[in-house]
């Protein structure tokens, strides 16, 4: 399914957008969501993104990238990124920006929609998605069991850390210093260089990184 979003006068649509389209089943979305574009299934609802600016894209590169070689190394778990879509209820497919599975379930990671839990997760949030990537979806993902969530905010220049209790997430807002996981052991970055332009060179930051 193709999807062309204009204004009035028919002109496509330049400001970032989130629309909703509801009466979806999920198969219909299953069948019709394209795969080169983020949209999601919620409760009978699917949700398309805009697409992402260039500098939006530039950091879920970054940090897909510097997680995916640190898990390889550590042997942590198998990295994926967007729009890799994830089955986090029988009603609710997300499609992280990045996310990790579990070693033990790298082999149920195949097919569309993957039926497993994350083990952490990271968004970068943008103000057109603030208040979902800030609520609905930590709300689903820590509903499903996602042991750590890290909402990543260029434009406020925060990372809100969400790490599960219970069946809750707290939240550890952190603007500056280093953050580590809990979830994936060792894993740790420096705060500030998220906001740094250009990102600084994953081959300089891996090998103190790995230790």
């Amino acid at each position: 399914m193709r999807l062309s979003v204009v204004d009035e006068r028919k002109a496509p649509i330049r400001e970032p957008y989130v629309l909703r389209l509801s009466g979806w089943s999920l198969d219909r979305y299953l069948r019709e969501a394209p795969e080169d574009a983020r949209w999601e299934f919620v409760r009978g609802e699917v949700i398309v993104y805009s697409p992402s600016t260039a500098e939006r894209q530039d950091l879920v590169g970054f940090l897909y990238t510097i997680l995916k070689l640190f898990c390889e190394a550590k042997g942590c778990g198998k990295v994926l990124t967007g729009p890799a879509a994830v089955r986090l209820a029988p009603d609710v497919v997300r499609e992280p920006d990045v996310f990790v599975v579990r070693p033990e379930d790298i082999p149920k990671a195949t097919g569309v929609p993957l039926d497993l839990v994350p083990l952490f997760v990271i968004e970068v949030v943008s103000p057109s998605t603030r208040g979902i990537d800030l609520g609905e979806k930590a709300g689903d993902y820590a509903a499903a069991g996602v042991p750590e969530y890290w909402a990543v905010d260029p434009e406020r220049r925060e990372l809100l850390v969400h790490l599960l209790e219970g069946s809750s997430y707290r939240v550890k807002l952190i603007s500056e210093g280093t953050c580590e996981s809990r979830a994936i052991p060792g894993f740790r970055i420096r705060v500030e260089c998220l906001w740094e332009r250009p990102l600084p060179k994953v081959t300089k930051l891996l090998p103190e990184l790995l230790g």
